[in-house]
């Protein structure tokens, strides 16, 4: 059985960030628990109408004598019915309120926190399993309050007053009672203790199996196109096997515990009928007393029985909490540093100086690393795969922390100000667009939100977007489905450098914008992207070489290090240089059989 990532996540842990949802909206759960206590012990009072309903009725001469007590005891018996029922209701509108503000605010926490962590974070984490995490937090939530609110709460008041009424009656009852509730409750509690580890491992199977099913249908095509789907069946097959195993072992559990609790009702109701009868038979007890006994006694197993339930749905509850509070806790890649302000970007230099980064596992990617750009300079990087030339852009995004050396942009470390900040700066169009399930004209207003409808049409001029739009029935107003699928790579492009136009940021960075279109497509962009770069700093992406030659220069990037930097025409007269070969392996810009760059 896979050990759960949640091990080290307390149930202290998960109870504080209960805690701090809930703090917030503390009168409502006064009111709500006010309103259960009174309804509690105003329904302790029943059995005892019961006890002089039918004491009256056995030992009554005169019926018409008996008539109006009998008929007393019935309204009072209904008006305790209505005082109980008023305070229930009224206890379920101010916990209704309570808990689904509390649902909320863990939701909307959970989104915060998420959109908090780093690149990395998410590249190590699959959505699909993301999305369980938080609406299992809340979820929970709603089963640890129900079970207090619900079982534990009313519960110790009904426990306490039985105990207190049954010593009034019948001190021996009420003794064993109170040894036996002691040892139930015991009982239940350390068999959950027990239980809750094998609910943690079964939550964490069940994010496992989202996992997997969002991995699958998210690579859809992919999975068709390798005629993979007998693989995926069987991959899928493995991790739900053995989730199915780990609820088997979850549930049967619950059945020992619910076995052992019969067992021990028994034995107490057998106990507590004894000692009422050699009351009864010793004339110490009256039939309505004994309605009594036995009232309390049945009331009190049937809510105990249900504490064991409730117990189990708390640590469960908790057990389904952990891998979210597990990402509450875990610190954050990247952060803003203390006394971080925000970057004002006015030219738009760019300075890299000896800047060291590895990966986790102690791989450098790029070692040692420094060049300058120049405001208003425009800049490609190139080179084979794995030379580095993303992660420079990671960086300078701030991504990822650098080991060492500093990342500058006007003369201020990007370490000391707000990431917020470096990235507004920072106009970006990746290679593969991802575009929001909203509309045109929002995903093209995102670079900027306060832009207005011209700036957003304008923008979509000069990236032609307008010509695909325009053909649309509902033009800007069009959903383009989750992560753009319903448009083609080169329109979702467009869009990217639309957006791009309209955030109108200083520096730019083009992660070969190129590559998804046509060559009538491509002409325009380029053309486009001519305007853009403009009086901007401008770094370039470039795996097809003959987008860049009107670039300033060219910086050829190897093994994380820099080779050789110039412009076009230079680069192409070192007969030995790295851009020379990449340049005829690409037969004049462009990839020829047989040669390979990224």
């Amino acid at each position: 059985m896979p050990r759960s990532k949640a091990k080290d996540i307390r149930s202290h842990d998960v109870l504080i960030v209960y805690w701090q949802s809930m703090k917030t909206h503390r009168l409502l759960v006064v009111v709500a628990l006010f309103g259960t206590a009174i309804s509690t012990i105003v329904s302790l009072a029943y059995p005892f109408f019961y006890r002089e309903f039918i004491d009256l009725l056995s030992v009554a001469q005169s019926r018409e004598e008996a008539y109006p007590v009998l008929f007393q005891i019935i309204m009072a018996m209904l008006t305790v019915s209505l005082i109980d029922r008023v305070f229930q209701r009224a206890s379920g509108f101010f916990d209704a309120a309570f808990q689904c503000r509390v649902m909320a605010d863990l939701c909307t926490e959970s989104f915060r926190v998420l959109l908090r962590h780093s690149h990395g974070f998410f590249a190590n984490n699959f959505t699909g399993a993301l999305v369980q995490k938080v609406n299992r937090l809340s979820r929970s939530f709603e089963r640890f309050w129900d079970a207090i609110q619900y079982g534990f709460f009313p519960l110790s008041i009904r426990i306490i007053g039985t105990i207190i009424l049954l010593w009034t009656v019948n001190s021996s009852v009420a003794i064993a009672m109170l040894v036996w509730t002691i040892l139930f409750i015991i009982f239940n509690v350390l068999f959950s203790l027990y239980k809750i580890r094998f609910d943690t491992i079964r939550a964490n199977l069940d994010s496992k199996v989202t996992g997997a099913l969002a991995d699958a249908i998210t690579n859809n095509t992919n999975i068709k196109l390798f005629a993979a789907t007998g693989r995926e069946e069987k991959r899928f097959f493995d991790v739900a096997e053995l989730r199915r195993k780990s609820q088997v072992l979850s549930w049967n559990l619950g059945n020992i515990n619910m076995s052992v609790q019969s067992v021990l009702v028994l034995i107490l109701e057998f106990f507590l009928l004894y000692i009422a009868l050699n009351a009864w038979k010793a004339g110490t007890l009256s039939v309505g007393t004994f309605v009594l006994i036995q009232s309390y006694s049945i009331e009190l197993f049937f809510r105990l029985w249900d504490l064991g339930r409730k117990i189990r749905e708390v640590y469960e509850s908790i057990a389904d909490s952990k891998e979210m509070v597990e990402i509450f806790k875990a610190p954050r890649a990247v952060v803003d540093g203390d006394g971080s302000v925000p970057l004002t970007v006015k030219g738009g230099k760019i300075q890299f100086q000896n800047v060291l980064f590895c990966y986790p596992n102690g791989r450098t990617l790029i070692d040692r690393l420094s060049f300058t750009i120049r405001a208003g300079e425009r800049v490609a990087f190139v080179g084979p795969s794995g030379a580095g030339k993303t992660t420079i852009i990671n960086l300078l995004l701030r991504f990822y922390n650098i080991q060492a050396g500093s990342i500058s942009i006007d003369g201020r470390n990007i370490a000391k100000v707000t990431q917020d900040s470096v990235r507004e700066a920072i106009g970006f169009v990746p290679q593969e667009p991802i575009l929001f399930h909203r509309t045109l004209m929002e995903n093209i207003r995102y670079g900027r939100s306060e832009a207005s409808d011209a700036e957003v049409f304008e923008a979509s001029r000069r990236a032609h977007c307008d010509e695909f739009i325009a053909r649309l029935s509902k033009g800007y107003d069009t959903m383009v489905g989750e992560r753009g699928i319903k448009l083609s790579g080169g329109e979702r492009q467009r869009i990217a450098i639309a957006r791009a136009i309209v955030k109108n940021a200083p520096v730019l960075v083009l992660d070969e914008a190129t590559s998804s279109l046509d060559s009538h497509s491509e002409q325009l962009i380029q053309d486009a992207l001519g305007q853009l770069m403009s009086g901007r700093t401008t770094i370039a992406i470039a795996h097809r070489l003959s987008t860049i030659r009107m670039m300033d220069r060219i910086i050829v990037m190897d093994k994380g290090g820099i080779a050789e930097e110039g412009t076009h025409d230079q680069l192409l007269k070192r007969k030995k240089g790295l851009y020379r070969h990449l340049w005829h392996l690409q037969s004049g810009g462009f990839l020829a059989q047989g040669g390979e760059v990224s």
